[in-house]
């Protein structure tokens, strides 16, 4: 079953985070491969007020493709079966994410590290940097198969509707789990198969919470809910900076390390923050969808079936890009948004193709 509001929600965040992982390869406190290697950094000032203006989604908007991939993951089971479910999310999530972990990211990488001017081999590129099978923005569908083929074998989940009191526990429990993992694996932290356990908490609390709602919560987030979760979004979004003041933690890339994980305060008031993001957001944004972008048609609904090829290819793009931008004497300020919107131009372009072929090859079978 496809939603226009949902299959254009999805557009958008895929964009974003194409966009977001773009402006991270120069930002000071990293968070994308290309920062080990980048030549320009943006100014403090600048990076301090992208912070304010756009980090606060970086808290949430994974959790909410978690989020709508719970909603019709339950559906899906149902449907197919178990057996069948599992194998199409075997070839759908995991061929992608081994053959990115073993051949198409480290190859990128290193082709990143070739033009910076570092004698690297592809061996190297592959087997020292930190996580080892690095996959790049595909952790998101190896984490994602993990859940969906446990939520497979797990009893059926009875659908219901998500309420105030609904939402309010399960923003405390991921803000709770979320500290607690981290006193083991703080945030940014790698492991194996780079699986982001920093982020499971809010990535399995919204993948169950979606699953819980079903399609009765893809259809329409109701009113109430909707207005509430708004207005703690923007609330929360609207101290963050005032807060990160007061506190004199402007500095990004300096100041970060206190609420990355520990028995600090720090920690436990951005694992609260987060929480509070991720439910709030992932409900109003969805609920915001519903009401504003239902828009239908050729061009949105092929922008819809190529958004899962342009999450899949972003990361070789964004370092073709980048690399291909390097020998330009370009500041930051300039260099991120170009390969931002090349990207995110580029990888839909991709994606639009290989769908397209797919279901033209498919129609003539």
């Amino acid at each position: 079953m496809r939603l226009s509001a949902v299959d254009n929600l999805k557009v958008v965040l895929v964009a974003w985070v194409i966009g977001g992982h773009a402006l991270l390869g120069y930002a000071a406190i990293g968070g994308w491969p290309y920062d080990e290697v980048n030549e320009v950094t943006f100014h403090p000032g600048v990076e301090t007020v992208l912070a304010a203006l756009i980090g606060p989604s970086g808290l949430f908007f994974m959790g909410t493709f978690y989020f709508m991939a719970g909603i019709f993951t339950p559906g899906s089971i149902v449907r197919k079966g178990r057996q069948r479910f599992v194998a199409d999310r075997l070839v759908r999530l995991g061929v992608p994410w081994v053959v990115s972990a073993v051949v198409v990211w480290p190859t990128f990488v290193w082709i990143a590290y070739r033009g910076a001017g570092r004698n690297v081999s592809w061996w190297q590129a592959f087997t020292q940097r930190d996580p080892l099978l690095d996959s790049g923005s595909l952790w998101f569908v190896g984490v994602l198969l993990i859940f969906s083929v446990a939520l497979a074998f797990a009893p059926p989940m009875k659908e219901r509707a998500i309420t105030g009191r609904t939402a309010f526990g399960t923003t405390m429990v991921v803000a709770g789990t979320t500290f607690l993992t981290r006193l083991v694996f703080p945030a940014r932290s790698g492991q194996i198969g780079d699986l982001h356990l920093w982020w499971w908490p809010q990535c399995l609390g919204m993948f169950l919470l979606g699953a819980v709602g079903g399609l009765r919560l893809a259809q329409r987030v109701p009113d109430d809910l909707y207005r509430t979760s708004r207005n703690v979004v923007i609330a929360t979004i609207a101290v963050l900076p005032v807060a990160a003041a007061l506190l004199g933690a402007l500095d990004l890339a300096a100041n970060a390390e206190p609420f990355l994980g520990g028995w600090r305060w720090q920690a436990a008031a951005l694992a609260l923050v987060e929480g509070m993001l991720v439910v709030a957001g992932s409900l109003w944004l969805v609920g915001l969808a519903q009401r504003r972008l239902t828009g239908q048609g050729p061009f949105a609904e092929g922008l819809a079936r190529s958004a899962y090829v342009a999450f899949v290819v972003q990361g070789p793009v964004l370092l073709s890009l980048a690399t291909a931008m390097r020998p330009f004497d370009l500041p930051a300020e300039v260099k991120a948004p170009v390969v931002g919107a090349g990207a995110v131009a580029v990888s839909f372009a991709i994606g639009w193709v290989v769908t397209s072929r797919r279901g033209a090859s498919a129609r003539s079978s």
